[in-house]
């Protein structure tokens, strides 16, 4: 017998299931929330570190190991086209995920996320290159590649639900230590690439660019340890009871299918997150491979993007704890802003071949996107209703984030329709207009910083 249940219309037009009365929620204890959240920023510096390595390998060595009989631009071009595809599986990894974070719960799925993301970053570290098995390497790279996006499509949303779930009071400081973890990841997949570059070329075409995906096996094993020990959601745990005992006429539907029929909350989502998906694959990604042409090296650009990492990871609790006083519209607003006009004297300096000029003007962009990205987990969170919330968030996030990935591939496009380097004003306007894209959806979103989380 299917189980009947009620159906309610949450205030940004969802329909779902019946959700718990707050006030019968079980806290966790303060020490449960402190291991939370430790838990939930170890557990996502790990995810992203696999992750962005992949971009940093695509932008230095891999359009020369696994694209090398075709022009070195076309190679890097392919390089981000591999990197694009992980973007383009995180989506249906948040779908898959989410369904059933919001069905069993949010700690398995992140255990789960863990696994794959690690054992696919540790065969990358394994696989033969171009050279050895010819266009099989390429092929087996991009499968790779799309088992990286999977789980990373997964791990967002359930780091940072579990982490605001358990502490609903100060979501936006509980939720920017997952996004902690994402900028932790960069930084340290930056830091480990930019010792194996510091290597002559030939080992670090050779054999060196293997060691930070090798380095994934002994950091899965940590993640795992830490996040077996942390307990369920309250909240999703209180949602679970109160679905149980409901019932009603109205069958329950699957989490995507509740989304998508009042798609409003998803389309706000998705384009408040264009913007700092897109401006961090510019800096992290696109700009390290942009300096290589105006004739920095490998290790001088890998250290810029280290300490723009360094600069948004400090700046990320601070941020996500203003919204929470301030609101979230008026924090991510002027992020927006100072990424939009950052991205043009980023270019100047680059250009100008100015190493101080590079790291000012990559460190105010960085810390822009740390103002705008900081409060978009919890922001995102509240959007959707707990029964709805893993799903919901997840797809925003992760749709919006295959934008991302395609950033430098459409960078590297539009640098050759505007003449190759140093011509880069259409890349200056892309960089602008995926901000305004996400300014006009704070405009439209609510602010949900006083909110209950229900």
């Amino acid at each position: 017998m299917q189980r009947r249940i009620f159906v309610n219309e949450s205030p940004n037009g969802t329909v779902g299931v019946a959700e718990p009365d707050p006030q019968a929620v079980q806290l966790a204890s303060p020490r449960e929330v402190r291991r939370v959240l430790v838990s939930s920023f170890v557990g996502a510096l790990i995810e992203w570190y696999d992750f962005y390595v992949f971009g940093i390998a695509s932008a230095i060595v891999f359009g020369r190991i696994f694209f090398p009989a075709v022009d070195p631009a076309v190679g890097t071009l392919a390089a981000f086209a591999t990197l694009a595809v992980g973007f383009f599986a995180r989506p249906i990894g948040g779908a898959i995920w989410g369904h059933f974070g919001d069905r069993i719960g949010r700690k398995r799925m992140l255990v789960l996320s863990i696994i794959v993301m690690g054992i696919g970053t540790t065969i990358i570290g394994m696989l033969p290159t171009y050279a050895q098995i010819g266009v099989a390497a390429p092929v087996i790279l991009v499968i790779l590649r799309f088992l990286q996006g999977i789980a990373a499509g997964g791990e967002w949303g359930g780091a940072v639900l579990i982490a605001m779930e358990h502490s609903p009071k100060r979501r936006g400081l509980s939720s920017s230590f997952p996004q902690m973890g994402l900028t932790g990841g960069i930084l340290l997949a930056t830091g480990v690439f930019a010792l194996v570059a510091l290597l002559p070329e030939d080992q670090l075409l050779s054999w060196g660019w293997r060691l930070p995906f090798l380095f994934s096996a002994i950091l899965i094993v940590v993640g795992l340890w830490i996040r077996l020990g942390i307990h369920e959601s309250p909240i999703f745990l209180a949602a679970q009871k109160a679905a149980a005992g409901a019932t009603g006429t109205v069958k329950q539907q699957a989490p995507i299918i509740q989304v998508f029929r009042h798609p409003k909350a998803l389309i706000i989502a998705i384009c408040l997150v264009v913007g700092p998906f897109a401006i961090s694959s510019v800096y992290s990604t696109f700009a390290a491979s942009y300096g290589l042409l105006v004739g920095f090296n490998a290790s001088q650009m890998s250290t810029v993007v280290l300490f723009t990492a360094a600069i948004g990871f400090v700046c990320q609790p601070i941020f996500g704890a203003l919204s929470d006083y301030w609101g979230r519209k008026l924090v991510v607003t002027i992020g927006l802003v100072v990424q939009a006009v950052s991205a043009f004297f980023m270019f100047e300096q680059l250009n100008a071949h100015s190493l101080p000029g590079v790291y000012l003007t990559m460190g105010i962009i960085g810390v822009g996107h740390a103002i705008c990205y900081a409060p978009m987990a919890a922001w995102l969170g509240e959007l959707f209703p707990t029964h709805l919330r893993y799903t919901g968030a997840s797809l925003g996030y992760q749709i919006a984030g295959s934008v991302g990935g395609l950033t430098p591939l459409i960078c590297s496009a539009l640098l050759i329709a505007g003449g190759g380097a140093p011509n880069t004003l259409y890349v200056v306007l892309f960089s602008v207009l995926v901000n305004v894209i996400a300014l006009v959806a704070v405009l439209f979103a609510r602010e949900t910083s006083k909110d209950v989380l229900v």
